[in-house]
């Protein structure tokens, strides 16, 4: 796989949560955005989810340094954002969804800005070339499509070498393929070292990118955990097979778990739940051939995150 840090050595992953929130509350006026936050991010790719006015991006532009919390504590690699941003900030990549860049600015000239300000940069041209920048390059910043701003955007928060980059809905506006390509990047971005707090209006990049989802909801995280984990924290995953109906159900309730269940929902429909895993699946089918069934179809339904989602909030996931 290409780099997306040419040159540089990947850092091992830290010991220390890379983002740390604690009892954080910020208001404005009567009303509460974050009450009692609790949060920690660890090397490699969080994605933080929530619905609109859930408290997401205000945590997120507080562990950046842009909002300053009212109580709590809130340490980003070891520093608190607002009073030791000075050090903090040469250290971290920040992907705004909209702004930070000037209109009238060429897409290459905004990125060589940006650049020079850090000791270490990449290689623009070959940062340039990596996100598909090229042929815009001499363009200003207004005179972009939506999707080569978000890229420009993209490359401006890793172009200094963070140690943790903050991207807010990086394939926002994007065509599939290029938010492919980002996905791409943001992958490489962990094999290089680089962590990751991704927010995303998107569930299937949350399963595809995350080590870790915490989702957000009413100031709180309500939930958080590898998305295998939260998947297997709500409804239990179901084993769904259909055949000639009234077949002996308790029969091979039997033959299960003990903490298993069968039932026949509809005639000819028949569903088994519990810890769906190989030995399962195999008790199942070998139930079938031992009792003469052949199922005219079998399949294991997996829940997704996106109905943890809907579940623990009652609300979709909007941009």
């Amino acid at each position: 796989m290409r780099s997306v840090l040419p040159g540089s050595d990947p850092r091992p992953p830290g010991r220390e949560p890379v983002v740390q929130v604690s009892g954080l509350i910020k208001r404005y006026g009567a009303r509460t955005a974050v009450d009692g936050l609790d949060l920690e991010a660890h090397a490699g790719i969080t994605a933080v989810l929530g619905p609109n006015g859930a408290g997401k991006t205000t945590t997120v532009e507080t562990c950046e340094g842009y909002r300053k919390p009212d109580a709590g504590r809130v340490r980003v690699l070891g520093l608190d954002p607002v009073t030791q941003g000075d050090g903090l900030r040469p250290r971290v990549g920040v992907m705004l969804q909209s702004g930070g860049v000037y209109s009238g600015a060429r897409a290459d000239e905004m990125l060589r800005h940006v650049a020079k300000l850090h000791a270490d940069p990449l290689d623009v041209p070959a940062l340039i070339e990596r996100l598909g920048l090229g042929s815009c390059g001499r363009t200003t910043y207004r005179r972009l499509s939506g999707g080569q701003q978000q890229r420009l955007a993209l490359a401006m928060a890793v172009v200094g070498r963070p140690e943790l980059v903050f991207l807010d809905e990086p394939t926002a506006g994007l065509d599939p393929q290029a938010r492919r390509a980002t996905w791409d990047l943001v992958r490489d971005l962990r094999t290089d070292g680089v962590s990751v707090i991704l927010t995303t209006h998107h569930m299937d990049e949350a399963e595809q990118l995350a080590d870790d989802v915490a989702i957000i909801d009413a100031g709180r995280v309500i939930a958080q955990g590898s998305p295998e984990e939260l998947c297997r924290g709500g409804a239990e995953n179901t084993l769904r097979f259909t055949g000639r109906p009234g077949l002996d159900v308790a029969s091979l309730l039997k033959a299960l778990p003990a903490d298993s269940a069968a039932v026949e929902p509809a005639p000819g429909v028949y569903r088994v739940s519990g810890v769906i895993d190989p030995q399962l699946l195999a008790t199942v089918t070998s139930w079938c051939a031992q009792n003469g069934v052949m199922p005219d179809s079998i399949a294991v339904e997996r829940h997704t995150l996106e109905d943890v989602f809907l579940e623990l909030t009652g609300k979709e996931l909007r941009a």
